[in-house]
């Protein structure tokens, strides 16, 4: 099982960003699956979870809420398209997929995870 985060890059505060996960040796219809991120110093933090059918969305963290959207496409591949990005946004983004049927903010749920996609925005 392997998930693959890309998408990062350096864009200037207010620009925008889509971050892609994909998957393989799993189906991300069969998952619950999220994005979370860290930034230096600080521990993982919940960014946004969708489950198994890509219809039901946990609430997104308070500090992405209104510019952060997740979704997930049938070619087994979940974004996170991000927008009015912030510099308190700079952290390095994980994907990543649960066993669980219901989309989870705690990162201890999660079975696998991918590398992580580093996301500077400068001010």
């Amino acid at each position: 099982v392997q998930l693959q985060a890309f998408g990062g890059g350096l864009v200037q505060a207010g620009g925008s960003l889509r971050l892609s996960c994909a998957a393989s040796g799993l189906t991300f219809s069969r998952y619950a699956t999220g994005w979370f991120r860290q930034a230096p110093g600080k521990e993982r933090e919940f960014v946004a979870a969708i489950n198994w059918s890509g219809g039901v969305i946990t609430p997104y963290a308070d500090s992405v809420k209104d510019r952060f959207t997740i979704s997930r496409h049938t070619n087994n591949t979940m974004y996170l398209q991000m927008n009015n990005l912030k510099p308190e946004d700079t952290a390095i983004y994980y994907c990543a997929a649960s066993t669980t049927d219901w989309p989870r903010r705690n990162p201890s749920e999660y079975n696998y995870w991918g590398q992580g996609t580093l996301v500077t925005v400068s001010s």
